[in-house]
């Protein structure tokens, strides 16, 4: 599954794993959000709902470009730094190519669509 996501002044495409809890994430598609910057690593967004965690790992160490769920808040996070392992963090898939869009500082609004 691939799905695009469209800033301000960029458009970036991303591949999804194929789990439950990606499956949930897609069904809230389309879905325009704000990403906010957290902690100069991340923009992130609370989405309407928790999404299933069934067959998901404990945990996981993300890698720049992925696209995760953190279960225990419930928000989206796409990593534009490197981070460490976080439990309860839920890999949903990896941005296809570069993520520079997302290094800006402050807030950006993004649309979220499955891509047929």
């Amino acid at each position: 599954m691939q799905i695009k996501i469209t800033l301000e002044d960029a458009v970036l495409t991303a591949t999804l794993t194929d789990s439950p809890t990606t499956r949930d994430f897609v069904s809230l598609l389309p879905l325009t959000v704000t990403l906010e910057d957290y902690a100069g690593t991340e923009k992130i967004n609370y989405l309407p709902q928790k999404l299933s965690t069934e067959g998901a790992t404990p945990g996981s160490d993300p890698a720049i470009g992925d696209i995760t769920y953190y279960a225990p808040w419930g928000n989206l996070a796409i990593f534009h730094k490197d981070f460490g392992y976080a439990n309860g963090l839920i890999i949903l898939g990896k941005i296809d190519g570069d993520i520079e869009a997302l290094r800006k500082p402050g807030s950006v609004e993004a649309t979220l669509e499955l891509l047929k």
